[in-house]
């Protein structure tokens, strides 16, 4: 489906017609009509404000998905924790990246294993000809 159509759809959808939906976006509605029917190419700040009037994301919208929400979505998780971040000031923003920075140093280091063999790898080195064993705390070398 076309962008144009799509345009088409997300009005109608709303029950709106064209000089509704032209003054949303601070043009007329014949100028509006011409979007709909190709006539002219819509530019991308009047796609974003209608996307965000219609709560769509501008890949459904283009055409480049039929979800609305997009080609990614975030989980239920993902969202609350984006909307924490979001209400944060720019001070506190940075504070929580600084610390989000530090949790992944963290946890990188605490998820390297110890690989016992000719020489020290990593896991990222080891291919499917590679033998080895892991060292834990109760492997016995084995």
């Amino acid at each position: 489906m076309g962008i144009y159509q799509r345009l088409k759809d997300l009005r109608e959808d709303m029950s709106m017609n064209q000089a509704q939906v032209g003054k949303i976006i601070k043009t007329t509605g014949n100028y509006y009509g011409d979007y709909e029917k190709g006539k002219r190419d819509i530019p991308t700040g009047r796609m974003i404000t209608l996307a965000k009037y219609y709560n769509v994301s501008m890949d459904y919208i283009t055409g480049l998905t039929n979800d609305k929400g997009g080609l990614h979505k975030n989980s239920k998780e993902e969202r609350y924790i984006l909307s924490l971040y979001n209400s944060l000031s720019e001070k506190r923003k940075g504070k929580v990246e600084l610390y989000l920075e530090q949790l992944v140093k963290q946890q990188k280091k605490e998820n390297q294993t110890t690989i016992k063999g000719d020489r020290n790898i990593s896991i990222g080195d080891v291919s499917q000809n590679t033998n080895i064993s892991i060292i834990n705390g109760d492997n016995n070398g084995k």
